[in-house]
């Protein structure tokens, strides 16, 4: 099958449609402490769902996982791992510079490293993007879609400012724009390497189209080798909170106890739901929940209070899977970008942004927020747009180029 941009970018909107709503599902998780229900959907999310549909769709996934080159899986372990370091520290950056600001410049920043790095370390860069009339077109869709998040983080800021005095100062209680910076630069290279790890499992993308898997799905086998990684870190780090939080316990008892709820506001990463829901300690409303109920009712403490543990199951799973089809459908199109491929991660930046900030709107996040912000956030969407169609005009350009 011949490469088709305009395929390609419906396939990462499509993956941006996933990254944006797959949050939805956790709304309805009940009496259920962050860390929980993180675990509980990531085990789908990074082991489950990649695993089975890699085996349905490719051939011979594991003789080609064995037959691998060590260093390709090394280093898509590696990139993975570091990816999940990434969201970790997305948490920092929003408490030292707020949340549009830290936003904008995470994402900028993931945007940029994430679309622009593997080209350069190829040493592509000035050959094939700079010197060719269809590379210079993808460059000004990544400069547009830059801009466009750009937009994005001022329609936040001029959101933040109709706050109250009291929201405005929990927003930037701990300001400090040089520990911010410091942090976002962090924070937006390591999310970016989740990039890097699908470039560096292209010895693995061609194993498995010589072992008879289609183009298609060429990606799928690389991705369940960067999930491992993304695995290790969330789970390490969501063992740490269990144990802290004493909340392992929700796994296995519908019993709600008051010992392990606490008001810790937990942050996902970047990469994962840059809405405003999750941004605002959306983890803790499980908690905060059942510390309600339990204010109502002190003498429902012990034992009262239950968790719909197969719902709460159901929800995760849903949650889970739709989250890895963001990744799912990124591979479908970066199949489809010709030798641009490197491209789509603005694609699949510009795509969750937009899809997310849909959401924020249908979820009234941007109610009462002023001309000013919604003017910028209608800015920030038609940039966005138009940087996925710029930057697919770009990879057309170049199979053209590549066909005469």
């Amino acid at each position: 099958m011949n490469p088709n941009p305009a395929l390609g970018v419906l396939f990462h909107w499509l993956g941006g449609l996933a990254s944006g709503s797959f949050y939805v599902p956790y709304k309805g998780v009940k009496h259920w402490a962050w860390e929980t229900y993180w675990l509980a959907g990531g085990f789908f999310s990074w082991i489950i769902a990649p695993w089975i549909l890699a085996s349905l769709l490719t051939k011979d996934l594991f003789a080609v996982l064995g037959q691998a080159p060590a260093a390709a899986l090394f280093w898509a372990f590696f990139f993975g791992l570091l990816w999940g370091v990434g969201g970790l520290t997305f948490g920092l950056t929003m408490r030292y510079l707020g949340l549009s600001l830290g936003m904008a410049v995470v994402l900028g920043l993931c945007a940029a490293f994430g679309t622009l790095m593997p080209p350069i370390f190829r040493g592509q860069f000035m050959t094939q993007v700079v010197g060719t009339t269809s590379g210079r077109v993808i460059l000004f869709g990544i400069f547009v879609c830059l801009a466009g998040i750009t937009a994005a983080g001022l329609a936040g800021i001029s959101k933040e400012r109709v706050m109250s005095p009291e929201q405005q100062k929990a927003a930037i209680e701990e300001f400090d724009l040089r520990k911010g910076v410091g942090v976002a630069v962090l924070s937006g290279v390591m999310s970016a390497c989740f990039a890097y790890g699908l470039a560096a499992g292209d010895p693995i993308k061609a194993l498995t189209i010589r072992h008879g898997t289609p183009k298609l799905w060429q990606g799928l086998p690389v991705l369940t080798v960067v999930l491992i990684g993304g695995f290790l870190t969330n789970f390490i780090w969501c063992l740490i909170l269990l144990k802290r939080n004493k909340s392992g316990y929700q796994f296995f008892n519908s019993e709600i106890r008051r010992d392990g709820l606490t008001d810790e506001p937990i942050i996902e990463t970047a990469l994962d739901a840059p809405s405003r829901e999750v941004v605002q300690h959306s983890g803790s409303s499980a908690r905060s929940s059942a510390q309600a109920a339990l204010m109502v009712q002190p003498e429902a403490a012990q034992s009262v209070l239950r968790a719909p543990m197969l719902r709460n199951y159901l929800l995760c799973a849903l949650a889970g899977t739709t989250w890895y089809f963001q990744f799912f459908f990124y591979t479908m199109g970066e199949s489809q970008m010709g030798r641009y491929g490197f491209s789509s991660w603005t694609l699949h930046m510009a795509s969750i942004i937009i899809f997310s900030s849909l959401w924020g709107i249908g979820f009234k996040e941007w109610k009462g927020a002023g001309v000013r912000a919604a003017s910028l956030l209608t800015l920030a969407l038609l940039l966005l747009v138009a940087s996925t169609v710029i930057v697919g005009y770009g990879n057309y350009l170049g199979l053209a180029n590549t066909s005469h």
